[in-house]
């Protein structure tokens, strides 16, 4: 006896009802999207979610909550939902002696904000303008009387250059002190040599050189100049250090010269 095969009943529906099927899911999705916008939309303009706090995280040495919200809160605008993180983040970065935000929505209606302020390390340019540079070496500005206090030291340079100055400066400071003396201004001039300005006035041309160059022509010169005039020290008035084998000095009233071969790096 044979058997037939199973038959798969397929029921096609029509090209018409599918389309109207299709037709009907589209608009079940677009009414749904358009009712979660609106929905969405009508909760970010209700008060409760008017932002009414701005908390920040950690202990500041230059701002406080006052000058914060002068100077940030005219610049905000939105509510928790559509505030601009990014533009709120410039507007920190914007007030002085801050280095870094970081801002994150804290529901509902807060924000909380993380802000670096720049350490400064010394004066930039000339003393009587109020440019720092930060731990990082760079440069920064901030009001004039905010810096009047700072016993900081004075680094010179093109622009771009802070950071170079900075680290020169880090290299060849503790040496300087091993004479009993401070280092207090330090230049890259506009030809690329070094000049040191101690505490005393003294003046001390370095000559050309990377960091690392300048670092040991003054280890040569702190390890022998007390030997060469120890009573005359604090007589200092200017040493060159710009010799192959040795430098020259000058003292009030008496000039000394340790000979040696200059080299060609003014």
């Amino acid at each position: 006896m044979n058997r037939m095969a199973p038959r798969t009943l397929i029921n096609v529906l029509p090209l018409d009802v599918r389309l109207m099927n299709n037709a009907a899911a589209a608009f079940l999705l677009v009414f749904t999207a358009l009712t979660v916008t609106a929905a969405l939309g009508w909760m970010a303009k209700q008060p409760v979610f008017s932002l009414k706090a701005i908390h920040i995280d950690n202990d500041l040495a230059h701002n406080n909550a006052a000058t914060l919200r002068a100077n940030v809160a005219p610049k905000l605008a939105g509510n928790f939902f559509s505030l601009d993180l990014a533009r709120t983040r410039s507007a920190f970065e914007s007030v002085p002696w801050v280095r870094h935000a970081v801002v994150r929505r804290e529901f509902p209606d807060r924000l909380r904000v993380a802000l670096q302020e720049h350490q400064a390390v010394a004066f930039w340019g000339t003393d009587t303008e109020a440019r720092l540079v930060n731990s990082f070496g760079e440069v920064f500005e901030v009001n004039q009387g905010d810096v009047e206090a700072e016993d900081l030291p004075l680094l010179k340079g093109l622009n771009g250059q802070a950071a170079l100055v900075l680290q020169t400066f880090r290299a060849v400071a503790p040496l300087f002190e091993k004479l009993d003396t401070t280092l207090s201004e330090l230049e890259l001039t506009n030809r690329g040599s070094w000049r040191a300005l101690l505490e005393g006035g003294a003046v001390i041309e370095m000559g050309l050189g990377s960091p690392a160059d300048i670092q040991a022509r003054v280890q040569r010169f702190v390890a022998t100049v007390a030997q060469t005039s120890s009573k005359f020290e604090r007589n200092l008035e200017s040493a060159d250090l710009r010799y192959g084998n040795g430098y020259a000095i000058k003292l009030r009233g008496v000039t000394t010269v340790a000979v040696g071969n200059k080299q060609n790096n003014k």
